[in-house]
């Protein structure tokens, strides 16, 4: 059942010909022209503090892009963003495929079917590269033009059910680590895992809308 359901979360986000990444970003650059943007726009007082290590007024980044000519590294910055996104958006697809193979294997193997149990090992682990890819192709992209007001939006939505997920995957693995010594574990590993993919599921899903 969670197989034929994650296929069908898989086909809705696959068929949408709409990339919130350039949403976010070419839409502001297609709407600006570059030499009349007041120098207080180039950067939000705001970011993560992931961006600010890398792009902020003190970042290992700052004036690095553009030769001294702020407007010309602003728009690097954000051409950056926009393919730092779509790789984020397109790791996002892979990390859940490879989660519903996961999820596919490790009912097998709580089956007892333990054949399987270094494919499912294997599959956590290409898990855990493709999340933390597609993890830092967000924390560590360029911010926006424009500061994000606090309305409830879909994109605010997305970033809480990040939240979630990130929580799900640490303790998933930390769950799935500690099964071989307590088998009492099992059933909070796949509520763990559960959570994980129908929360990333859903945060890609929001961000349609």
């Amino acid at each position: 059942m969670l197989k034929f359901y994650g296929l069908q979360i898989l086909f809705m986000l696959l068929i949408s010909n709409q990339l919130y990444a350039q949403n976010d970003t070419a839409i502001q650059l297609n709407n600006m022209d570059i030499n009349e943007i007041d120098s207080s726009l180039l950067m939000p007082q705001k970011m993560l503090f992931t961006q600010s290590i890398l792009w902020g007024s003190h970042g290992l980044l700052k004036n690095k892009l553009g030769n001294g000519d702020i407007v010309k590294e602003r728009t690097i910055q954000l051409n950056l963003r926009r393919k730092m996104l779509n790789v984020h958006q397109l790791g996002g697809f892979i990390t859940l495929g490879a989660m519903l193979a996961q999820g596919y294997v490790g009912s097998q193997l709580y089956k007892g079917d333990y054949k399987v149990k270094e494919l499912h090992e294997n599959l956590g682990t290409a898990v855990n590269i493709s999340y933390g890819i597609t993890a830092v192709n967000s924390l560590f992209t360029p911010p926006a033009v424009f500061q994000r007001d606090k309305k409830l939006s879909s994109m605010r939505i997305h970033k809480w059910l990040a939240v979630v997920h990130l929580t799900g995957i640490i303790a998933t693995n930390i769950l799935g680590n500690n099964i071989q010594n307590n088998a009492s574990l099992k059933p909070w590993h796949r509520a763990a895992a559960y959570t994980t993919f129908a929360s990333m599921a859903t945060s890609m899903i929001v961000i349609k809308f």
